[in-house]
């Protein structure tokens, strides 16, 4: 089985650096990424952070659709439920108006930042329909395709495209692979969040199995996660060393994922809930090219998926960043052409 190689890249600001420098950043990851010929290049969507500098995707997607030509370009994702799906189609509708075939539209469910950045981005909104309701509105918007039953029968969200934007569903649990299953609509599981694999497995099997055709579209399985490529085991044990996950689980049975423990602190205080925080080391494929090519076989095997979005913001160094993403292409590429040639031997 094939494999395509994708990247998410989430404009991480380290220390002694400025949002300007880590725009930069994402800016030449996409042309790389483009000149190793990867699949697609995401950018993420973060509120309210001084460690992220991406919060506004389709800002940022536009610039970097200007600044590439080929490779495709989207959001991973954008946080559905903080707008309305008639504007979020608009926008993806003249990014699709301006780079015909090249973007996609990421959606996830996570809040993307604190309760406060919550409650500034949904000012206003005292019944948020659910994402399930937004995704169904969201798909007519895009295609035009918004019924007469619909309260905003005969809209349209300019501009009308030939090409839309492909809608993708993330996720980091059953029930969003299930919503995905529903809407028909290819599914993302973000293993460099939730790194329990069983779950991952369970997510997986309930898209396939309950996965609704529409318009002709089959399941669409893609797993996202953290990988660090170097010209040695040991350097890449060295960048992977100090990364962890810290859950917090709220009283109201919520649980999210957040970047530090004071992250997590700072979440409940806000939320005013009581709390719970669980850290455990982040699982990130980690070696050198061949080490890692194989560890990323198998995960493709247990998870029936031909493709893969890979993450490296946890690397400070750019330029080791660069580098491991060089080594991951390569990895592939090289066994790409020795495949080939096996074909050829055989059918000679």
């Amino acid at each position: 089985m094939g494999i395509k190689l994708s990247i998410l890249d989430q404009t991480p600001i380290f220390a002694g650096e400025t949002p300007t420098q880590a725009f930069h950043h994402t800016i030449e990851l996409a042309q790389l990424a483009e000149r190793l010929g990867y699949h697609r290049f995401w950018v993420s969507e973060h509120h309210d952070s001084d460690r992220v500098a991406g919060s506004s995707p389709e800002v940022l997607i536009s610039y970097l659709l200007a600044h590439t030509n080929q490779i495709r370009i989207g959001s991973g994702g954008v946080m559905l439920q903080h707008y309305s799906p008639y504007k979020v189609a608009e926008n993806f509708n003249v990014l699709a108006a301006l780079a015909p075939g090249r973007v996609d539209l990421g959606i996830g469910r996570a809040p993307g930042g604190l309760p406060r950045s919550t409650r500034a981005l949904q000012q206003g909104i005292t019944e948020p329909a659910t994402l399930s309701e937004k995704l169904v509105e969201l798909e007519q918007f895009v295609h035009n395709q918004v019924g007469e039953e619909h309260p905003h029968a005969g809209i349209v969200a300019a501009p009308v495209v030939d090409t839309p934007a492909d809608i993708y569903v993330l996720g980091t649990s059953v029930s969003s692979a299930e919503i995905a299953a529903e809407s028909g609509l290819p599914y993302v599981f973000a293993l460099f969040i939730n790194s329990d694999e069983q779950v991952a497995r369970e997510a997986f099997t309930a898209y396939s199995r309950k996965f609704k055709t529409k318009n002709g579209r089959e399941p669409q399985p893609i797993l996202a996660l953290s990988v660090i490529v170097a010209d040695s085991d040991e350097e890449a044990e060295s960048l992977a060393e100090g990364y962890e996950l810290v859950k917090i689980k709220l009283a109201s049975g919520k649980t999210l994922t957040v970047g530090t423990k004071e992250q997590a602190d700072e979440f409940a205080r806000q939320s005013n809930e009581e709390y719970t925080i669980e850290t455990q080391q982040a699982q990130i494929t980690r070696g050198t090219k061949e080490s890692v090519r194989a560890k990323l076989r198998e995960l493709q095997e247990k998870f029936a998926v031909d493709e893969l979005i890979v993450v490296s913001t946890n690397i400070q160094n750019f330029e080791q960043r660069k580098r491991s993403y060089v080594l991951l292409k390569e990895a592939f590429t090289e066994l790409e052409g020795r495949e080939v040639e096996w074909e050829q031997t055989i059918t000679g």
